[in-house]
């Protein structure tokens, strides 16, 4: 079983592969949109560590203060994502990237770890229940059902920013918040945008391109959100079929 790990940093960034998105040979947008929007984070301790086979198993995380999403506190981790996926499913690795996110947390001097997660497991989030074995808890929610998980080392908690309580927005139009965190979001909101331009849809686009727009968004968020009707939807990165279900629920 392979189990050489490599983490990315500024020197290897442009040469490795990001694992959810693996091309040879044409580069692929959304791939390099996150190695640019990777290449400022790793100066902030943002941590990317993956097997290194050409594969999709990796962690992802970040010191909470520098995270972009609409959580706070002091002195945590907050990890985006966790994945793996395809043949190299249920050899350990999952728990040896988890148990390095936590052996390094101890080693930086952090207070603990966390996480989001939703009280019906959401498909584009880490899998909470793994989570929980080893000793993350719920501590904040939201009206809309979404969940803090945290693993604490000496008792603090983080919490969500009060703004990301709120789920509604003013705006009645169709409106979807995103950054560049996740190399599948800039073709999704191409395909997005062609559907409410074909079909006469209004909608917002709006691109979360710095930590202080993340920090008041006004609903949970891990790289992407979904208004409608001035109500959040979903953390989920949508597609065709999901949106239509989004509309038919507003009519």
């Amino acid at each position: 079983m392979e189990t050489h790990f490599v983490n990315l940093t500024p020197d290897n960034l442009a040469d490795e592969h990001l694992c959810c998105i693996i091309r040879s040979k044409k580069p692929h947008p959304g791939v390099e949109a996150k190695r640019r929007w990777l290449a400022d984070r790793l100066k902030e301790g943002h941590v990317f560590r993956k097997l290194d086979v050409k594969g999709c198993v990796f962690i992802e995380y970040a010191p909470l203060e520098t995270a972009w999403v609409p959580i706070v506190g002091d002195h945590y981790l907050y990890i985006y994502c966790l994945w793996v996926t395809g043949d190299p499913k249920g050899c350990g690795y999952g728990r040896m990237l988890m148990e390095y996110c936590i052996n390094d947390a101890r080693t930086r001097g952090k207070s603990g770890i966390c996480m989001l997660g939703a009280q019906k497991q959401k498909a584009w989030l880490s899998d909470q229940s793994f989570a929980k074995k080893f000793g993350f808890q719920s501590v904040d929610t939201t009206p809309g059902g979404y969940e803090l998980l945290a693993l604490s080392f000496d008792g603090s908690t983080p919490s969500f920013a009060p703004s990301a309580k709120r789920e509604t927005i003013d705006n009645k139009e169709l409106t979807i918040y995103y950054d560049l965190q996740c190399p599948y979001i800039m073709q999704r909101i191409e395909i997005l945008q062609a559907y409410c331009a074909e079909k006469g849809l209004p909608a917002n686009f709006v691109l979360v391109d710095s930590l202080e727009k993340a920090k008041e968004l006004p609903c949970p968020f891990n790289n992407w959100a979904v208004f409608y009707q001035g109500k959040f939807e979903t953390v989920n990165q949508i597609d065709i079929p999901a949106l239509e279900r989004i509309l038919k629920k507003g009519v």
